[in-house]
């Protein structure tokens, strides 16, 4: 019995010795491992910066775009109303005199 309380402590000590050295090895990787995620997440957002020039570009253009083509779909409708208005108030009119 003495011999497990002598031998015992030695090997939980030696057991948590190893479980330490593996928690440092792992802890060193896991920081080697987000150094090199930070630089690629950092060249993406270079990369993306480099590009928001050209999307403010397309988004600029596309509302002009938006805007002329609203301009003449309402200058259109607004013949298109002219025209039928004014053949109804034609009829109106001619109704009337009759």
């Amino acid at each position: 019995m003495s011999f497990w309380l002598d031998f015992l402590p030695i090997i939980i000590y030696i057991l948590l010795i190893i479980i330490l050295i593996i928690g440092i090895i792992l802890g060193v990787r896991i920081i080697i491992t987000l150094e090199k995620v930070e630089k690629i997440v950092d060249d993406v957002q270079d990369k993306v910066r480099t590009l928001n020039g050209f999307f403010h570009i397309i988004d600029y253009t596309t509302d002009k775009i938006a805007l002329a083509t609203d301009k003449v779909v309402d200058g259109i409708s607004s013949v298109f109303k002219k025209l039928l208005f004014s053949k109804k108030k034609k009829e109106k009119r001619e109704e009337e005199n009759e």
